[in-house]
């Protein structure tokens, strides 16, 4: 299948983000008990994996957005896949400052863009 290059992109960079989101966060749950180097290395490990698709997502999408466009895809991604993973994985509660924000973030989306 031969996607166009700004989808291409950002199915890398929603991949990259997982890795992302559970090298930052994941140790919390994991490995809380161990020491923090401990905890470095195995997020370091994650985290290759997250730069393995990042860096050839920002290579690809910047043939066809800004430098700030890609920053703002990065950010949306970031903040719709941490909330789930806050919630459902980590078990925090639900935040209306999530959906604040989301908004902030759609606004940033729309200066970026327009």
């Amino acid at each position: 299948m031969n996607l166009p290059p700004g989808i291409t992109s950002i199915l890398l960079l929603i991949a990259s983000n997982v890795f992302m989101t559970f090298a930052w966060y994941g140790h919390l749950k994991h490995v809380n008990d161990r020491s923090w180097l401990w905890a470095a290395l195995v997020s370091w490990g994650i985290a290759l994996f997250e730069y393995l698709l990042q860096v050839p997502a920002n290579r690809i999408g910047s043939s066809v957005y800004s430098l700030a466009q890609l920053k703002i895809i990065q950010e949306v991604i970031t903040l719709s896949l941490f909330i789930p993973f806050a919630v459902f994985y980590m078990h925090q509660p639900f935040k209306l400052d999530y959906v604040w924000a989301g908004l902030c973030l759609t606004g940033a989306v729309y200066f970026m863009f327009r």
